[in-house]
């Protein structure tokens, strides 16, 4: 078979490892954090200059394409690092292949004709926020947004977990509920380029109908 029983049960063994993954996730956060305030950016901040967003490639992020195929990474990766239960040592490659569309997948698509729906808007949110340090957003936009992050965050040791031990419940787990997290990001940040879109003129421009 290819799932074997003990990988759907939690043992002691499990919940000490979950434990230490859940200590490291946490350390490497705080760590993340320290060096993100001290370049004065935050998480979300630093992850684009990781991904080295430029105009361009938001401008293609916005494509709808581009916002819905991105809800696959995580499935994606699941997959490719389970199937070494099934090929050995080759599932490096699928796992390479699930970080290389991480990249990817913002610059695949072309700039949108129409950017007037939820996935378009939900990024052009994202890059408001982005820069609210140079045009501040309202109040009532801050506290929820960093909440959905550290929501969102909360499931990425499960997901580890899962990665790590191929425990089936642990990934579904993980998937679902940072899924569910990034997708309410979005729509809030939909929320915030609704509210800020006036504002500013360049913010009109990227609205498409």
């Amino acid at each position: 078979m290819i799932f074997h029983h003990s990988k759907f049960e939690y043992d002691e063994s499990d919940l000490a490892l979950f434990a230490k993954i859940a200590i490291n996730v946490r350390l490497a956060f705080y760590y993340i954090h320290v060096m993100t305030r001290r370049e004065q950016m935050d998480f979300t901040r630093f992850a684009e200059k990781l991904m080295a967003m430029d105009d361009e490639s938001w401008a293609r992020h916005s494509n709808p394409w581009s916002v819905y195929t991105r809800f696959s990474i995580l499935p994606l990766m699941s997959l490719a690092f389970w199937s070494r239960e099934w090929i050995g040592s080759y599932s490096l490659i699928p796992i390479l292949l699930s970080f290389i569309w991480i990249w990817l997948n913002p610059r695949m698509f072309g700039v949108p004709a129409k950017t007037n729906n939820w996935a378009s808007m939900g990024t052009f949110g994202e890059r408001i926020y982005l820069d609210r340090k140079i045009n501040p957003i309202p109040d009532h936009h801050i506290l929820p947004t960093i909440v959905l992050q550290i929501m969102s965050g909360i499931g990425l040791p499960i997901f580890i977990y899962g990665l790590y031990s191929l425990n089936i419940w642990a990934l579904v787990l993980g998937n679902m509920w940072i899924i569910v997290f990034k997708a309410w990001f979005v729509d809030r940040m939909v929320w915030l380029y609704n509210d800020m879109k006036d504002t500013n003129p360049q913010y009109l421009i990227w609205l498409k109908s």
